[in-house]
């Protein structure tokens, strides 16, 4: 255990030092301590569990000296407390503005406290520390954590940062800042420190300035202070087998994929163990953060490799526009194969120039994004040809198993004995329409039918887009449906009160209208809905907002207007009245929902909602508000939410296509980040603004599932997995591609599908449940069998056969639960 000690005795500015043990230097009386860098919330676990866990600082400290020393110190908060509030206030306030070793007016100068040896302090000079094991925050481990290794050999106490209480993260910024671009998953909190994603890095960053850090490549986690020259060689040179160029080369192929390359000139299989993926942990066990995944540090010669690829198809592209933008080219244009024709344009450019331009990777791209998105572009065009060719030639009667549909020919991903092959009901060409919907209420206004056939009839056939406005409220709750008219308006009118009440609780009222954490949100709801759906004919045009003078409110119409003025803060581009009609919407939200408050992401969801409704500024609100109650688990502040489906989409993954979970596990994919917008916002930036209503009020159902969305994911991914297999072998790769699938993926058909997936889904946790309950039964009959018999062997048989099924968890298990 390391210790800080102080003594009285004095001595000379020789004797100040610290042992690499990690007791601290012996001072003087007047020797001071000259605080550099602190941040809070950064725990000791001694033990298991959580409740054990210490509180406290980590932070720099300078001896001030001929020679100054630097220490890194951990101070438990409990010291901190026994020296007073003054000392307290020194480390937070230097955690809330860092210092420079110039700046002598802001010099906080401290005293180590003493310290009773169960408290696990210890401060230790940097010449001491030999290296530091850093591992980032992941899905899987929500607090990153640094281990400090000796000199000595000693290790000292695991530091864990818990940046969701640090002060550093958690205390609002004082004045209003300027706002940044919209992004998922969402970037940190707005004070935090720029240059780090979390507390661990940002300690980082800051001892780099005084000692040299280096990163070894032999391990991604491992980082050496002021290295040897001996080490210098040892972890800064990357070793390469014999094999390595084979191996990087058989990364772009599989023996059994169907490549037309004839078998002997393909790559050989990659030489890697047979249980490398046993290294990995099976829970969301990467991140986003560049020192997560030992991936993106690129080697030198697969850089190279890469790189000839890269000039190989971007001269190649470049040719090709040449020659096809020649005016002699222009006859021949119409007769090319349709996938060489989809990548002209009328200006004879190709699209490989707007993939790069898009992408923002200018000269350099991993030339097996090129051929993936190849790939799919000549997929889509073949399924298009085989649905026109399907549509022209009669249906065959000759009674072939195979069934042609719009789903092509789908096979279930888990094979399992003797289950039949799913198939979609849903019939989108004839939805619901108003004879439809007038005939399911009486004259009344009570209802005909049950709400389950209304859910089941939207879900199959969706909604005629000239009723929306009057279906919706009933299917997302605002409008009970086993009710008659006159209590439906009556509950309707208590509900339009309401919401005047909440508004009228910033409306029009300086005192709140301008306060600052109001001020805030106000700036962050403007942002957004200034770039929501701005091609929508409500929000495209820009007009300037009227005032009433002859109403007290409009006399204060500047407390009332989020932007008043196209020069206030976070004016991006011209306001109208139905923008801020939608502003307005949201930040009433924010007094109703006072916990959440409005997140980045909420202006995506009400906007539609808002079109739909016509301008209906209160029953826009009260839909909005059903919205939220469905999915306000995503835009919690700690992402427990999307954690939670992400985790349960990568079991579901495991279950249905065991191939393409392996495939993820092996490209450090399993985050499934590219996933992280999808359900964010329900595909809101992946489809067309029409796709987009008719997919959500599909979700809205529940007729299948309350979390039908992550089926909806997973056919995408489906749709796809052939060319992820095939062509895409590192995480950043599969990001890249995924994210580019906005606005080409069909919706109909990723619909059908979604329903074929959660109906064989649902059969084989219904087969696994049938095969476990006979197995216990065997068991049962087995074991009295083999206490007369006196064996265990049939038991042990019985245990391995059960070892092998999926194991089905509580969360795969909610994914059957269907809405009420």
């Amino acid at each position: 255990m390391v210790e800080i000690k102080h003594s009285d005795h004095t001595g000379s500015h020789g004797a100040d030092r610290l042992a690499a043990s990690g007791s601290s230097a012996d001072s003087s009386d007047d020797g001071k301590y000259r605080l550099i860098y602190s941040k809070s919330k950064v725990y000791v676990n001694p033990t298991a569990y959580a409740r054990d866990n210490i509180p406290g600082f980590v932070a720099l400290v300078k001896k001030e000296a001929a020679q100054p020393v630097y220490l890194l110190a951990w101070i438990p908060e409990s010291l901190l407390h026994e020296k007073g509030q003054g000392e307290w206030d020194k480390f937070t306030k230097i955690e809330e503005h860092a210092v420079t070793d110039d700046e002598d007016e802001d010099a906080v100068l401290i005293e180590l406290p003493t310290q009773r040896p169960e408290s696990y302090a210890f401060s230790v000079p940097l010449t001491s520390i030999y290296s530091l094991i850093v591992n980032p925050p992941s899905l899987s481990s929500w607090y990153g954590s640094i281990a400090v290794n000796l000199i000595s050999g000693s290790t000292l106490p695991t530091l864990h940062f818990h940046d969701d209480e640090s002060r550093s993260f958690t205390v609002p910024a004082k004045t209003p800042i300027e706002p940044r671009p919209m992004s998922y998953p969402p970037p940190p909190p707005e004070n935090a420190p720029k240059s780090s994603t979390w507390g661990g890095e940002d300690l980082l960053a800051k001892l780099k300035g005084y000692s040299h850090l280096l990163r070894s490549c032999l391990q991604s986690n491992l980082y050496l202070v002021d290295p040897s020259r001996d080490d210098v060689e040892t972890h800064s040179t990357p070793l390469f087998p014999d094999d390595a160029v084979d191996d990087i080369l058989a990364q772009s192929s599989y023996v059994n994929s169907h490549s037309p390359i004839p078998a002997h000139r393909r790559p050989r299989p990659l030489s890697t163990p047979a249980n490398s993926y046993s290294e990995r942990s099976s829970i969301l066990h990467r991140s986003l953060s560049p020192l997560a995944s030992p991936s993106t540090s690129t080697s030198p010669a697969r850089m190279a490799l890469l790189q000839s690829f890269s000039h190989i198809t971007r001269h190649a592209a470049h040719a090709a526009q040449q020659i096809l933008s020649h005016p002699l080219a222009k006859p021949i244009v119409p007769h090319l194969p349709e996938p060489v024709k989809s990548l002209v344009n009328v200006n004879g450019d190709l699209e490989w120039g707007s993939w790069v331009e898009k992408g923002g990777v200018g000269e350099f791209e991993s030339a097996r994004v090129y051929l993936a998105r190849w790939a799919r572009i000549v997929s889509e065009e073949g399924e298009r040809a085989r649905l026109r060719e399907a549509q022209a030639i009669p249906a065959s009667t000759s009674g072939l198993a195979e069934e042609d549909s719009s789903l092509g020919i789908f096979e279930l991903l888990q094979s399992t004995a003797n289950l039949p092959r799913p198939k979609s009901s849903r019939i989108p060409k004839r939805p619901v329409n108003e004879k439809i919907w007038r005939s399911w209420f009486n004259a009344d206004g009570t209802t005909k039918v049950q709400k389950e056939q209304m859910r089941r009839e939207v879900f199959q056939r969706g909604i005629d887009p000239s009723i929306r406005k009057e279906v919706w409220p009933f299917l997302l709750g605002v409008h009970e449906w086993d009710c008659d008219a006159t209590r439906r308006e009556k509950e309707w009118e208590t509900k339009r009160e309401r919401y005047r009440e909440l508004k009228d609780e910033w409306w029009g009222v300086p005192d709140v209208f301008e306060r600052q954490d109001v001020i805030e949100e106000r700036h962050r709801i403007d942002v957004d809905c200034r770039r929501t759906d701005r091609t929508q004919p409500l929000f495209a045009q820009a007009a300037s907002v009227i005032e009433d003078a002859e109403n007290e409110k409009g006399m204060h119409m500047r407390y009332s207007t989020i932007s008043p003025q196209l020069g206030d803060i976070g004016a991006q581009a011209p306001t109208n009245e139905h923008i801020e009609c939608l502003a307005s919407i949201l930040l009433t939200y924010n007094f109703y929902e006072r916990e959440l408050g409005y997140v980045q992401g909420m202006s995506d969801l009400c906007a539609p909602v808002y079109v739909v409704m016509g301008g209906d500024e209160e029953m826009t609100f009260w839909c909005f508000v059903e919205i939220m109650n469905r999915m306000k688990q995503n835009f919690l502040r700690d992402q427990s939410g999307m954690k939670k489906q992400l985790s349960t989409l990568q079991q579901l993954i495991s279950v249905m296509d065991p191939e393409l979970y392996r495939h993820l596990e092996k490209t450090d994919g399993l985050n499934l980040f590219f996933c992280f917008r999808w359900i964010l916002i329900s595909f809101k930036r992946e489809f067309a603004f029409e796709d987009v209503l008719r997919l959500w009020e599909v979700l809205w159902t529940d007729y299948y599932s309350t979390q039908f969305v992550l089926f909806v994911a997973l056919a995408v991914l489906e749709s796809h997995r052939d060319v992820i297999l095939r062509y895409l072998v590192e995480f950043d790769e599969i990001l890249k591609y995924c994210n580019e699938l906005s606005m080409t993926i069909e919706l109909d058909s990723t619909l059908a599908q979604a329903e074929v997936l959660f109906l064989s889904y649902s059969q084989l946790i219904a087969d696994i449940d049938r095969r476990e309950a006979e197995d216990a039964s065997a068991r049962s009959r087995a074991t009295i069998r083999q206490r007369r018999a006196g064996s265990v062997s049939g038991a042990a048989v019985e245990g391995q056969q059960q070892a092998k099924r999926p194991v089905v968890s509580e969360e795969l298990r909610e994914l059957l639960v269907a809405g009420q």
